[in-house]
């Protein structure tokens, strides 16, 4: 049992804004007072101190295929060595971190739960080693369906039912936590040679175009009500003038309702928000989409906020990572997920001169100030933003106009003329700032015990050394960014696992996975199925991830 003692609470959910109080915890959650004996109490003095829900990364690569692939590419990224071996496990990685890295690195931001954002069905049991190998943080994987043979064929057909079937049928099998979509129909084309390039072209071989399959999809995963929206990376990433088509893609979901969530979360916004006709003339986009996101009510999106320095591009999106090998120059892989889907991988480095670069750290800016702070989550889209570790940098950021100022020297001046950055006077609160990498990433993933500290949540909390009383963000961005980097104290579950700023103890964490199969008649696809695996490399009875392979595995049924 854990009695924290006097601190200062910033908790959006439940309405709390920088309140001294005492939480209480048994049992691995939050409690009331009542519940515990404060004499058997382990006691932590927050006097003076900023007590919040443990962080919730929504979006970023941290198992699989992809960034083992990355990790195989780029050896040098290895040569960091971040923690030797003793108590604890050796943890290694410069950006591209090993597994137990990826669960210390997260603790010592105060985050204790993440989200594989993208895993290739056919690939789930790697998936699911690697997630097992994280320690500390709680996880859930996002298994891709936008270029899935199943969900053409049933797109084509008009056949929901099925749909929603096949979609209960492969979270069940992958134990996947929701629907992600990938560029849809772009990596079917790829596998010819080709993109889709609008919402309407069509799909080579299945007749259906990528307006379709995202709009069955979303219409599918509302019927099944599973915890999470489909989450879209849209079509046409990293091309000048991309920002139209991602404004019309969230425009598919006009009139759509959900009274708990967003209805479709799209993903890393900042490589979806270009304007120009070409490299030449590449502008931002960005103001254009806040003003559609800010006026609708059933769509959230995430930053993908670059940081200067070393990134990997990894993404299903295969098309799009060879133009940018052919972009950069820089080395390329090229994965074929059987006829699920595809991905790419491609190093890249982010400078500041490098005007491009400059535009797009600018654009993620842009969308985390100019978008309202219930519907922008805080994200680099790990590791092709770059590092989640920068997560304090991006929230001074936010939250001072003088460091952009002071940021703003040292990029290239191309940003002054292609967006307005410099204009933007927004400055967030640490109240906004809580919401958009606590609260906000919690409700939309529908995850009810995360990202807050009220009773019955979860008792993953972070305390820093930041007074709200006697700190301002907007002169003080140094004390945000260094003091969100060390938290005091992270306390995953109940139990301490960093103190000032260190490892003290490992934890391993649970795998959420979404069990949807007593909504659809699961007989209604098995001849599909059937069939289906006659293509396939692995036969249907060898096919994806029982419970008993993983560590901790917590399945959410969905009635």
């Amino acid at each position: 049992m854990l009695w924290i003692k006097n601190g200062i609470v910033i908790d959006p959910k439940n309405g709390i804004d920088g309140e001294k109080m005492d939480i209480f915890v048994k049992d691995g959650k939050i409690v009331e007072e009542s519940e515990v004996n404060k004499n058997e109490c382990q006691v932590i003095d927050a006097n003076n101190k900023l007590v919040l829900a443990g962080g919730v990364d929504m979006h970023a690569h941290i198992a699989g295929s992809k960034i083992n692939t990355g990790r195989t590419m780029r050896p040098e990224e290895m040569r960091i060595v971040r923690q030797t071996a003793g108590k604890l496990r050796a943890s290694m990685g410069r950006v591209l971190l090993t597994s137990p890295a990826i669960g210390y690195e997260y603790a010592k931001i105060g985050y204790t739960t993440a989200v594989e954002a993208a895993s290739p069905p056919i690939g789930s049991p790697h998936t699911h080693e690697e997630l097992d190998a994280i320690p500390v943080v709680d996880k859930a994987a996002l298994p891709v369906f936008g270029n899935w043979h199943p969900v053409f064929k049933f797109t084509a057909e008009k056949d929901r039912e099925k749909l929603k079937a096949f979609i209960a049928w492969a979270l069940e099998r992958t134990k996947g936590f929701g629907v992600k979509v990938v560029n849809p129909g772009g990596v079917e084309a790829w596998m010819y040679g080709g993109n889709v390039r609008s919402l309407d072209d069509e799909v080579p071989n299945f007749g259906v175009t990528p307006r379709e399959i995202i709009t069955e999809l979303v219409k599918a995963n509302e019927e099944l009500n599973l915890p999470h929206s489909v989450h879209l990376h849209c079509n046409n990433l990293g091309v000048p003038g991309n920002y139209q088509t991602t404004i019309e893609t969230m425009k598919l979901v006009s009139g759509m309702k959900n009274d708990d969530r967003q209805v479709l979360h799209v993903t890393h916004v900042q490589f979806n928000a270009y304007a120009g006709s070409s490299w030449r003339d590449v502008a931002s986009g960005a103001e254009e989409i806040a003003k559609v996101v800010n006026s609708m009510d059933n769509v959230t999106i995430d930053m993908g906020q670059p940081i200067f320095g070393h990134a990997t591009a990894m993404t299903g999106d295969a098309p799009f990572q060879f133009t940018l090998h052919k972009l950069t120059g820089a080395r390329w892989s090229n994965k074929d997920s059987e006829i699920e889907g595809g991905a790419g991988i491609v190093p890249i480095v982010y400078l500041p001169k490098n005007p491009v670069h400059a535009l797009q750290w600018a654009i993620g800016l842009e969308l985390g100030l100019l978008v309202d702070s219930d519907k922008v989550v805080l994200s680099t889209d790990y590791p092709n933003g770059g590092p989640y570790t920068e997560y304090p940098y991006i929230m001074a950021m936010l939250m001072s106009k003088r460091m952009r100022e002071k940021e703003l020297e040292r990029v290239s001046p191309y940003v002054q003329k292609a967006t307005s950055l410099a204009a933007i006077d927004v400055e967030k609160t640490l109240y906004e700032v809580v919401q958009m990498t606590r609260s906000l990433p919690a409700r939309v993933l529908g995850l009810e015990n995360k990202g807050h500290l009220g009773v019955g949540a979860d008792a993953d909390i972070a305390i820093y050394n930041i007074n709200p009383a006697e700190v301002d963000p907007s002169a003080q961005y140094d004390v945000i960014n260094a003091e969100f980097r060390r938290p005091v104290y992270t306390i995953k579950g109940g139990e301490v696992v960093v103190r000032d700023g260190a490892i003290v103890a490992e934890t391993w964490g649970r795998t959420y996975w979404v069990d949807a199969r007593k909504k659809v008649d699961m007989q209604a696809i098995d001849e599909d199925l059937n069939s289906f695996f006659e293509y396939y490399s692995v036969e249907r009875r060898n096919y994806g991830v029982d419970d008993y392979w993983m560590r901790s595995p917590e399945r959410l049924e969905v009635n």
